[in-house]
C-alpha cells in the first residue's frame, strides 16, 4: 500500500513537466511564469509538511493519509479546469499542500511496521515505486497525449488516488497487534527491536529547540536541500533542457527525460538492502554514512562533466546516472531519521523533506532567471547541481545514527 501510494504521488506531481508546453501554449505562459507555477507546488509542499507530520505523530496515519490524498486528488483533477496563471497557481499551491504529508505518514508507519533491521530496504522499495511511476509518466503522457487533451490527462490521474484512499482505510491499522492478518511471530519479528523512547521532552518550544539545533538533523536538512534542488530540476525543467539544448525527437525525448527516475528505481531497491547490509556488518556509520558520502561523491563527478560531454546522449545518460546515485541514498537518510527520532519519525523526516523542498521551490526560478540573463546558457544550472552534490557529500561525514535527538 505504501508503494502504491508513492506512484501515486508521482504520478501526479511529475505529470505536469510533460506537459508544461501544451500548458504555456494553451494559457499562453512564459518559462519565468512556469517557472513560478512550480515553485508554487514546492512553496505549499514546505509549509504544510511539518503540521501534517505532528498530526502523524500524535494522530496516526489510517485516515490523515485518506484525508490528505483525496485533497490532492481532487486539487489534481482540478487542474484541468484553469483558465490562466492565477487560477493555475492557486490550484497547484493547494495541491502541494495535500503532498507535503505523505512521505512523513508513511516514515511513521514504517516506524510501526517495520523491524529496525530492514528499514533501509523498506525505504528502498518505497521510494522505488514512486520513481518507476516517474520515470514511466512521460512516456505515459506522450502516449495519451495522442488521444486525450492534457486537461483530460489530470483529470484521469486525478482519480488514482480516491481508489487507495478506500483501500487504504479498510486495510490499514495504527498498530500491527490489531491487524487481524498480524500473528504472534509476526507481530514479535516487527516489534523486537523497535526502540524504547526515553524522551522527557514532547512538547512546546523546548521540544523544538532540542529538534532543531541537533547536527544530524542539520546536517540532513542541507542533503535533502541538495537532492531535491538536482531532483526537482528532472521532474520540472529536465524534458525542456534536453528538447532544447540537444534537440531530441519525441520518442527519445520521452525515454531520456524519465531515465533519471527509471534508474532511480534500481537504485533505491540496491541502496536500501546495500545500506541494510553495511550496517548489520560494519555498523551505522559506515552502512547509512558512508554509503551516502561516497554516493553523492560519484553523483557530483557525473554531473560536472555534462556540459563538456560531446554527443548528447552520453550527456543525458550521465546527468541520469548521477541522479541514480544519490537516490540509492534514500534508505540511508530516510532510515537514518527513524533511527534519530523516536516516537517523532514522522516530525523529524518532515523537517528533513521540508528543508529539501526549499530546493524544490527556488530551483525552477534559479533556472528559469538563469536562462532569461544568460541566453538560455543551460550549463550554469547543471554546474550549479554538481556543486551543490559536493556539498551534500562532506555532510554526511557529520552525522551519526547512533545518536538520538531526545535521549
Amino acid at each position: 500500500m505504501a508503494v502504491l501510494l508513492g506512484m501515486v504521488t508521482y504520478l501526479d506531481r511529475v505529470c505536469i513537466s510533460k506537459l508544461a508546453p501544451n500548458i504555456m501554449a494553451d494559457l499562453s505562459l512564459s518559462k519565468v511564469e512556469m517557472g513560478y507555477v512550480f515553485s508554487t507546488f514546492a512553496l505549499s509542499y514546505a509549509i504544510f509538511g511539518l503540521p501534517a507530520a505532528r498530526w502523524a505523530d500524535r494522530l496516526g496515519t489510517r485516515l490523515l493519509l485518506v484525508l490528505i490524498v483525496c485533497w490532492w486528488s481532487f486539487f489534481t483533477m482540478a487542474t484541468a479546469v484553469v483558465g490562466g496563471l492565477a487560477s493555475l497557481l492557486v490550484v497547484r499551491f493547494l495541491f502541494g499542500a495535500g503532498e507535503a504529508g505523505a512521505f512523513p505518514c508513511v516514515t511513521k508507519s514504517f516506524s510501526r511496521w517495520i523491524p529496525r533491521r530492514e528499514r533501509g530496504t523498506a525505504q528502498g522499495i518505497f521510494f522505488a515505486g514512486a520513481h518507476l511511476t516517474g520515470g514511466l509518466t512521460p512516456l505515459l503522457v506522450v502516449w495519451l497525449s495522442g488521444f486525450m487533451s492534457w486537461r483530460a490527462i489530470f483529470v484521469m490521474f486525478g482519480l488514482t488516488g480516491f481508489l487507495w484512499s478506500v483501500a487504504w482505510y479498510f486495510w490499514y491499522r495504527e498498530n500491527p497487534a490489531e491487524h487481524p492478518a498480524v500473528n504472534a511471530a509476526e507481530l514479535s519479528h516487527i516489534t523486537s527491536e523497535h526502540e524504547k523512547n526515553n524522551a522527557a521532552v514532547k512538547k512546546g518550544w523546548e521540544y523544538w529547540a532540542r529538534l532543531l539545533k541537533d547536527r544530524n538533523l542539520l546536517a540532513l536538512c542541507v542533503i535533502s536541500f541538495c537532492n531535491t534542488f538536482a531532483f526537482y530540476f528532472c521532474i520540472t525543467w529536465l524534458p525542456t533542457y534536453l528538447e532544447e539544448k540537444y534537440h531530441f525527437n519525441p520518442a527519445a525525448l520521452g525515454l531520456l527525460a524519465g531515465l533519471p527516475l527509471i534508474l532511480s528505481v534500481f537504485c533505491d531497491l540496491c541502496g536500501g538492502v546495500t545500506s541494510d547490509w553495511l550496517t548489520a556488518r560494519f555498523g551505522w556509520r559506515i552502512g547509512r554514512c558512508g554509503l551516502g558520502g561516497v554516493a553523492y561523491l560519484l553523483a557530483a563527478m557525473a554531473v560536472l562533466a555534462v556540459p563538456s560531454c560531446p554527443q548528447p546522449v552520453l550527456a543525458a545518460v550521465l546527468f541520469a546516472l548521477g541522479v541514480g546515485a544519490i537516490m540509492f541514498t534514500l534508505g540511508a537518510a530516510w532510515g537514518t531519521c527513524i533511527e534519530i527520532a523516536g516516537e517523532s519519525a514522522a516530525t523529524v523526516s518532515a523537517t528533513m523533506n521540508t528543508a529539501g523542498q526549499v530546493g524544490s521551490l527556488i530551483c525552477p526560478l534559479i533556472v528559469a532567471y538563469t536562462l532569461k540573463w544568460f541566453t538560455n546558457d543551460w550549463n550554469i544550472s547543471i554546474y550549479l547541481i554538481g556543486i551543490l552534490l559536493l556539498v551534500a557529500a562532506a555532510c554526511w561525514g557529520l552525522i551519526d545514527p547512533r545518536k538520538r535527538i531526545f535521549d
